[in-house]
């Protein structure tokens, strides 16, 4: 930051430094290894491609100008006054209002990182590490192979075809997971609720999920293979499978058993909220026709 003030003093601005205070498209010749975007409102969206090289188009932006830096492989597109630490407590609305809307094509095996204030994002085609931090703004994930790790307040997380381990913790967001084929789901929210369509996967799974007053519904391939253990302190509970065990009649209500050989786990635990389990029809692949067919209790 104070590098950029001395420069912008002397008026004289390095070749790695771009200020964007206008609808523009830049291109990068330097490989780009990261990526690292801090935006409040607006949009972002980031594709992955197979090109070594990035480039960016920013087609609208209001307020203070975005700062682009490429230095040492990470390309970053932020505001000076928007740090990455802290950015979920960010929300001094008494700052001028602020805009932009931003696309970026990045490599596909690059480090994404994505912090967004009421902002939408999309991130698509990644392979390497993807987190992102919100408050308010919704988050699209569509075919990504790396590990995903997704932070908000209130913002919705809908994750589609994502094959690496995912993590998402929030306080009111929901999460929404389409063709999931990942071998790891963790997932905590106080009262977001949580879908999740999980597809055939050749690994063992680990889906745990946590929320206090958020209901919980789950779709298992069939065959499906996991040990099933469904917890809920006062909520109803729906099982759509035999081999499960459903317990309780008045208060606590649990779901057990084994699915398969049961080497995949799946864990569900709420206070209030409902717990669903679902089964996906063997010649059905859709994801949006789910019918709960089990007892509700």
């Amino acid at each position: 930051m104070l590098r950029l003030a001395i420069q912008r003093k002397v008026g004289f601005m390095p070749e790695s430094t771009w200020s964007v205070a206008e609808p523009r498209k830049l291109t990068f010749d330097a490989p780009v290894t990261a990526l690292n975007v801090r935006i409040v409102d607006g949009t972002v969206n980031v594709v992955g491609t197979d090109e070594p090289t990035a480039r960016m188009e920013v087609t609208a932006i209001e307020g203070p100008p975005l700062i682009v830096t490429l230095e040492g492989g990470t390309l970053t597109v932020a505001y000076e006054d928007l740090p990455w630490q802290g950015l979920l407590t960010w929300l001094d609305r008494r700052s001028p209002r602020r805009s932009a809307a931003v696309s970026l094509a990045v490599p596909a095996g690059a480090a994404v990182e994505v912090g967004a204030v009421g902002a939408e994002a999309v991130v698509s085609g990644i392979g390497g590490r993807t987190e992102l931090r919100g408050i308010s703004g919704d988050s699209t994930l569509v075919d990504l192979s790396g590990a995903v790790r997704a932070e908000t307040v209130s913002g919705s997380l809908e994750a589609q075809a994502v094959t690496g381990d995912l993590r998402f913790q929030s306080v009111s967001g929901d999460l929404t997971v389409v063709e999931g084929a990942g071998t790891s789901v963790r997932a905590e929210s106080v009262t977001g609720h949580m879908v999740l369509d999980l597809d055939t996967s050749p690994n063992p799974t680990d889906i745990r999920l946590t929320s206090v007053s958020g209901e919980i519904a789950i779709r298992l391939p069939h065959p499906a293979d996991a040990r099933v253990e469904a917890n809920t302190a006062s909520g109803t509970v729906s099982n759509a499978f035999e081999d499960l065990r459903v317990g309780g009649q008045w208060g606590a209500k649990k779901i057990t058993g084994t699915l398969g050989a049961g080497t995949g786990k799946l864990k569900a635990t709420t206070v209030s909220g409902s717990i669903a389990l679902l089964r996906r029809p063997p010649s059905q692949d859709s994801a949006h026709d789910a019918e709960p067919t089990g007892k509700v209790l």
